[in-house]
């Protein structure tokens, strides 16, 4: 079967954020969103009949998760990433950031260190700083257009003493999926100096122009040991309204104590849709999400493009995961606040502007390529324009 992401879905009235909030996040109502890391594509027909199917029932009271729900998990990333997963490995999570913020008051005291690599979803900072925990930056360094780990700078903080690292694979805003010699090289680091690893593989089925996903904790029982893993199909599949994610820990210490956290807080309740929505893009979405990623790869060509030809001061990082563009336009000699400005009323765009992703950051901005073409090149014309016109 073709799908279809050409079509244009009216998304605004639907209490949506990228669009319906566009004007207070902005300060500009007229303006082209390409933000919030969710899709314009409409979800797959095959999930929505299996909700349709679920709300000929007419009751939506509690209900529990079944076997069917680890189950579909578990086959998924046997199918998708080789890893094989007991399905008693498998527990849930309302969200990812929801599960960084438990892990952080389960697996840390007020004071503990924790690590992040900047420029990453800001949401990592947050989940450290909200609750007490000290925030240290390993940012990542840039090489010939393309980011890597600073490993050396990184043992330089593990020495230090430090409780918890937020690994971010693959990497989002930079869209990199790391190798296996990076994350090899990570995974020694971590077991030697015994570092709590939380691994945000969100962005884990979204891999581009052959790049493959590695599971972290797939590397070996001691890291495994160490590592807690968040996935969901929400970026995957578009899924993001219905709240439900999926938290894996091979290890049933980590487990047992990742559920205690959850049942504190009382968020560990199924929430009826996401559970049916999980398992139909779970059993039925391979065919679906093959002809996705072809279509996001045409969208990034097709953007670099417009750009590359235009404007080719304008760097795009490489794309080897996710649907979202990094933008360097350190060029333009704006400072940070310009640089915004010049993105919302000169380009007429709404994106993500770098410096909420920390350090390294600064002059950039972060563009949603996960929509119809026609958008995606509108988008792109605005933003070469107004560069040409300054």
């Amino acid at each position: 079967m073709k799908y279809d992401f050409d079509t244009i879905i009216d998304r605004r009235d639907t209490n949506c954020v990228k669009y319906d909030l566009s004007g207070k996040i902005f300060g500009k109502e007229d303006l082209l969103p390409m933000w919030v890391a969710d899709m314009d594509f409409p979800v797959a027909g095959f999930i929505l009949d299996a909700i349709g199917d679920r709300l000929k029932h007419p009751v939506l009271g509690y209900t529990f998760r079944t076997e069917s729900f680890a189950g579909s998990v578990a086959s998924w990333l046997e199918r998708r990433h080789a890893w094989n997963v007991e399905t008693d490995a498998i527990g849930f999570s309302p969200g990812i950031v929801p599960a960084l913020n438990m892990c952080v008051l389960e697996f840390t005291d007020p004071g503990d260190s924790i690590v992040v690599q900047p420029p990453v979803y800001f949401p990592f900072f947050s989940a450290v700083s909200n609750h007490g925990r000290e925030l240290k930056y390993n940012q990542l360094v840039k090489k010939d257009g393309n980011y890597e780990m600073d490993f050396d700078h990184l043992e330089g903080l593990f020495k230090e003493g430090v409780k918890l690292f937020f690994l971010c694979n693959p990497h989002n805003p930079v869209g990199r999926a790391w190798s296996l010699e990076e994350l090899q090289k990570l995974a020694g680091l971590c077991v030697q100096y015994k570092v709590l690893v939380i691994s945000d593989e969100i962005h884990s089925d979204l891999l581009l122009f052959g790049n493959r996903h590695i599971p972290f904790a797939s590397l070996g029982k001691d890291i495994a040991d160490l590592t807690l893993t968040c996935m969901a199909p929400s970026k995957t599949f578009n899924l993001a309204g219905l709240y439900t994610s999926v938290m894996i820990a091979t290890n049933p210490h980590l487990k047992k104590r990742y559920e205690k956290i959850l049942d504190a807080v009382h968020v560990g309740g199924d929430n009826i849709l996401g559970q049916v929505a999980l398992e139909a893009a779970y059993t039925q979405g391979d065919d679906w999400l093959d002809q996705l990623l072809a279509y996001l790869e045409e969208n990034y060509r097709a953007f670099c493009s417009v750009l590359n030809a235009s404007v080719p001061e304008l760097l795009i990082s490489p794309l080897e995961a996710t649907y979202l563009a990094w933008l360097d336009l350190s060029f333009l000699k704006l400072d940070d606040k310009g640089l915004n400005d010049f993105i919302i009323h000169r380009a007429g765009l709404g994106l993500n502007d770098g410096p909420m992703f920390g350090p390294g950051g600064s002059q950039h901005q972060r563009l949603n390529l996960a929509t119809p073409k026609k958008i995606l090149m509108e988008g792109a014309e605005r933003l070469a324009a107004a560069v040409l016109e300054a």
